[in-house]
């Protein structure tokens, strides 16, 4: 149910996408009095699911949901019609268009996906507001993973600055792990029992964390206190009340929650000695997991000890937010491209199956839509590529014929097309087939 669910989100957020990027085109080459061919959602090899012709236009829904596609008349795209292209030029086709119009077509889908995901924001702060945890706010520190401990940090830190400067009332942990990132950052300082302590961050961090394949680096930590006793399960009988706060694991002293789940995890069918507080005084209880390294209890969350703030806006305060938000994020996917075009950030690609995760294995219409609306920036971004093939290789070739006011040979623009979809192609089965060996290695 988890991967249906995830697949269903991923076909529906794709399907919203590629139909308003190809709309772009079309709304521009019909702006232009230029005629548009084919519109489809998914490609149709050999046969369509769907069609109907409206016009000039056949309206379409193919079968292999790897994107979709406008045929605008006139054009050298991935339908390679030849035959068409041999004739004169029409006063309808796009090759008879002015240099800036036809400019404007081919950034028709990128305007609209920045636009709908401008509007994706504006909406989701108006609806659902902004909820967030500044790291001011995290009393108890954070949990640290195995890459910030080699670095220095231990868990109950509290980050107080970056190279220096104080962080802000408002910054979250989420946002201080991407300057971390992507921002260059060569100093932390925490504070560790109210003693500011700085630790040096290497220039190589961003290409380790890629490497290890470290996730969270650290979060937001808050006490183990148990909520309820689960019924017939191990900690029932070993003893355990409501109440009761888990300070220790086999002598490992705990941070808190997220410590000690990954203790648990690591510990399935074992015996365990836990040193736990009761009305202020420490006691020892022996208990044996269960098969899934779990005791049979509920704890508190950590939402009951963190403060969450939420932010409120009017309709009209969300458009400059929706605004800020869609160029903040337009920005970071920008800054990681660094990141993706070495060594390290290649071996982390992955195809639908990681996209489809993004989602999450529960479908919560805020967060359906905020991943909605980052898939539509990550789809400009991508198309924008200087890739032929992509509309980011007619932008290429139409400056510079702008530059030169020379068209590029037909020839060139007929190989450099192909060449461009063998190398789209072959990114899609790296990208996935990435995804196929982690499911397979867990």
């Amino acid at each position: 149910m988890e991967y249906l669910i995830q697949g269903g989100q991923l076909l529906l957020g794709i399907s919203i996408l590629v139909v308003l990027h190809e709309f772009g085109h079309y709304i521009a080459a019909k702006a232009f009095k230029t005629k548009v061919e084919s519109f489809y959602l998914f490609f149709n090899p050999w046969f369509s699911i769907y069609k109907k012709k409206i016009g000039d236009t056949e309206y379409g829904i193919g079968w292999l949901p790897l994107g979709g596609y406008v045929k605008i008349a006139g054009m050298i795209d991935e339908s390679m019609d030849k035959e068409q292209l041999a004739k004169d030029p029409e006063p309808w086709e796009f090759r008879s268009k002015p240099t800036w119009q036809r400019l404007i077509i081919m950034l028709g889908g990128v305007i609209v996906n920045v636009i709908v995901a401008f509007i994706i924001y504006a909406m989701v702060l108006f609806t659902w507001g902004e909820k967030y945890i500044p790291a001011n706010n995290a009393t108890y520190g954070i949990y640290c993973d195995s890459l910030m401990v080699d670095l220095g940090f231990q868990h109950n830190d509290k980050i107080v600055a970056l190279d220096g400067k104080q962080i802000d009332n408002e910054v979250t942990y989420g946002e201080i792990r991407v300057q971390l990132l992507l921002d260059g950052i060569r100093e932390v300082t925490v504070d560790r029992e109210n003693h500011d302590v700085n630790i040096a961050i290497p220039e190589d961090f961003a290409q380790t964390v890629l490497r290890v394949g470290a996730k969270e680096l650290f979060t937001e930590e808050a006490p183990f206190i148990i909520d309820s006793i689960l019924p017939n399960k191990p900690a029932e009988s070993a003893g355990f009340m409501k109440g009761d706060q888990v300070i220790a694991i086999d002598d490992v002293q705990l941070s808190g929650i997220i410590h000690s789940i990954q203790i648990l995890k690591e510990s399935k069918e074992k015996e365990l000695t836990f040193k736990i507080l009761r009305n202020n005084k420490e006691q020892i209880i022996k208990v044996v997991t269960d098969d899934k390294g779990m005791i049979g209890v509920a704890r508190r969350t950590p939402l009951d000890f963190l403060t969450i703030k939420t932010k409120e806006y009017g309709f009209f305060e969300s458009i400059p937010a929706g605004f800020f938000k869609t160029g903040n994020v337009l920005k970071r996917y920008i800054d990681q491209f660094k990141l993706v075009f070495s060594k390290e950030g290649v071996s982390q690609l992955g195809g639908f199956g990681t996209i489809a995760k993004i989602y999450g294995a529960e479908w919560i219409w805020q967060r359906f839509w905020e991943m909605t609306a980052l898939i539509s920036v990550m789809l400009a971004v991508m198309n924008l590529l200087p890739i032929p093939a992509l509309d980011g290789g007619h932008v290429m070739f139409l400056s510079y014929e702008m530059i030169t006011r020379r068209k590029p040979h037909e020839k060139v623009m007929e190989y450099a097309q192909i060449a461009g979809m063998f190398l789209l192609l072959a990114f899609m089965l790296y990208a996935n087939g990435m995804d196929v060996v982690r499911a397979w290695f867990n």
